[in-house]
């Protein structure tokens, strides 16, 4: 069906901002580009979040790399998470070939290649970027629980855990402080204050032991601990006002996708944190992209989406904009996609009955237009798209066939040893990269069995001493002995240590809660 003109000029009025925006693309009649007709979205509604959707193969990655080069040139910072290594590239200068010139002189493209300011990062520092790192006190036990694969009873009893470590003043900063913790409540010194938890039994306790185990088994143990990553720094800019862009690298992401999936989950919360309320901004302070979405919400609990649909609906009044980058809009659940006020689909493929399904319920999610959706979805050709986003006044654009931009900067991995000469000379790896290991609950635990082993063997001592004695003694008149004192429980004696006692004060003076129910020390 040919389209009207009168069809054109609405798409062309609907995509014609006062404000500041970046361009998409272009408007494609009849499968030919028009130039006269640019796609554009509004600085000022990146904080009302988007999605970026499309089968395997059909230009999310350059879609996203396209997004972040504008943004980051129109002083936004940006953070994303390079999946398949391919992103890195984003930092250098693109390079010209026929392909692509001819691909953009079609669509009206002053092609320039340039790169952005870009800072790597790493999980744990496996990997070539800096390495990021959290606290197990930092990410609570609600993100902790999705990491290491708890069912609702499971994560019930470990925050029960956290509360007990907060009341005894036993900081949780990596995983064997968690597990030094947990092994001493199912020990037989600590099971009077397991039963005092109240709601933790022995058994699940041995299950969140194992499943720690397993995490560390994997390598993840290297990203609990400190320095802990200070989100702030995601919010820089140069000296010329571009914004940077954090680049995650994940190149085993495959071996642990519920850790990076629930790490940017800290990331969005700790920011939510932190940022002061914004209200409506020109421009954001930050445009993050969550790529692999669906990563995050795979056999979440109700409580953990819940706490998903939270955040993002109120981090957008902190200046914060997400887009989800995923296969299927369907990957990501109704109570957040009703969040998305910008949607780039991608093509979309029909081969089995699950597949037309999600295809009925992507195309009843768009606003009414002249296309016939169904069949337009799956016939895009790479690097075109269906883009609807919202204008400067909040509402829906008109829905247009779209072939995308190319991006400025390579579409090609970065050499490595540049990346890591890159890496080593930022200063970023000044403030992160040597990890620290200072005293905490595994310290304060460990110190505390020696000191009861010694004194255990100075009462056996003093008790075959005084048993000796008593024999040849003669037994003293009734009234003239002495109840034995009671053993005091781990709580008062901790209470009684003056450093523990400095630093409950100070947790209850510098401990913020987010809402994830994540401790923060600023």
């Amino acid at each position: 069906m040919t389209q009207s003109q009168e069809s054109i000029d609405t798409i062309q009025r609907g995509y014609t901002f006062d404000t500041p925006a970046i361009q998409l693309g272009v408007l494609v009649v009849d499968g030919e580009p028009r130039p006269e007709v640019p796609i554009n979205l509004a600085l000022s509604m990146l904080n009302r979040h988007g999605l970026v959707a499309g089968a395997t193969g059909t230009g999310k990655t350059k879609t996203l790399q396209l997004m972040a080069e504008q943004i980051s040139r129109a002083g936004v910072p940006v953070f994303a998470a390079d999946i398949k290594g391919d992103l890195s590239g984003i930092a250098l200068p693109g390079t010209a070939s026929e392909k692509l010139l001819a691909r953009t002189k079609a669509i009206g493209q002053n092609w320039t290649p340039a790169g952005c300011p870009t800072e790597f990062y790493a999980l744990g520092g496996q990997g070539t970027g800096v390495p990021l790192r959290a606290t197990v006190l930092s990410f609570g036990p609600l993100l902790l629980s999705k990491v290491l694969g708890l069912n609702d009873t499971q994560e019930s009893s470990l925050g029960l855990v956290f509360a007990y470590a907060d009341r005894a003043g036993l900081p949780l900063l990596d995983l064997k402080d968690l597990r030094e913790l947990l092994m001493f409540l199912t020990s037989d010194e600590g099971k009077g204050e397991l039963k005092a938890i109240g709601g933790l039994s022995s058994a699940t306790a041995g299950v969140i032991l194992r499943e720690i185990s397993a995490l560390e088994g994997q390598g993840a143990d290297v990203f609990f601990g400190e320095p802990e990553f200070d989100t702030f720094d995601l919010l820089r800019v140069t000296p010329d006002g571009q914004g940077v862009v954090s680049m995650l690298e994940l190149p085993n992401v495959q071996d642990r996708p519920q850790l990076f999936s629930t790490f940017l989950m800290w990331l969005l919360a700790d920011l939510y944190a932190d940022l002061p309320e914004a209200g409506d901004l020109d421009k954001p302070k930050l445009v993050f992209f969550f790529d692999e979405a669906h990563l995050l919400f795979d056999g979440a609990s109700k409580e953990f989406l819940d706490q998903i649909e939270q955040t993002v609906r109120l981090v957008r009044s902190k200046g914060v904009g997400v887009f989800f980058v995923t296969q299927q809009p369907t990957d990501v659940p109704d109570s957040v996609l009703a969040q998305l006020g910008s949607r780039v689909q991608h093509q979309l493929r029909a081969h089995t009955p699950n597949d037309a399904k999600a295809l009925r319920q992507t195309v009843n999610t768009y606003p009414k237009s002249d296309y016939d959706l169904a069949q337009l979805l799956t016939s895009l050709g790479i690097g075109e798209a269906v883009v609807t986003v919202l204008n400067p006044d909040g509402a829906p654009t008109p829905v247009a066939w779209t072939r995308m931009l190319a991006p400025s900067a390579s579409m090609e991995p970065m050499n490595p040893a540049w990346l890591a000469g890159g890496v080593a000379q930022s200063a970023m790896t000044a403030k992160y990269g040597q990890a620290i290991d200072r005293e905490s609950a595994y310290e304060l635990l460990t110190a505390r069995a020696a000191a009861g082993a010694e004194s255990a063997a100075r009462e056996a001592e003093a008790a075959a001493w005084e048993a000796e004695r008593r024999a040849s003694t003669p037994t003293p008149p009734r009234g003239h002995t002495r109840a034995p004192k009671p053993e005091p429980g781990l709580l008062e004696q901790l209470s009684k240590n003056t450093m523990v006692r400095q630093m409950a004060r100070a947790a209850v003076t510098q401990v913020t809660r987010s809402i994830f129910g994540t401790l923060r020390r600023r």
